[in-house]
């Protein structure tokens, strides 16, 4: 079993393909692509890259348990759990464009 995921282009959001061929961020509403449905996968691949919207598109192996989409590879468990360091306040630049030190 696959999924397809991505990041949104103009915000970076970790992204899952749900069976309405839309872009969401909760990888349980994802589309789960048995293996008999490759053809239709690469299609929403094909027509996803045509948009430009989504990048660095990948098709994750996962595994039903309970109930629940898990992904098989550690890099997806991580980016489907969100950012593993704490999040700090953007620095914003001056009038000037400079940042101070």
């Amino acid at each position: 079993m696959e999924i397809l995921t991505g990041n949104e282009l103009t915000s970076g959001a970790t992204v899952y393909l749900d069976a309405e061929g839309r872009w969401v961020e909760d990888l349980q509403a994802a589309r789960v692509f048995g293996k008999d449905e490759a053809e239709a996968k690469e299609a929403a691949l094909a027509a996803t890259k045509a948009t430009g919207r989504i990048v660095s598109l990948e098709a994750e192996d996962v595994n039903m348990v309970e109930g629940r989409i898990v992904p098989i590879r550690l890099r997806e468990r991580i980016r489907a759990a969100g950012p593993t360091a704490p999040a700090f306040d953007r620095q914003h630049l001056g009038e000037d464009g400079h940042v101070s030190i």
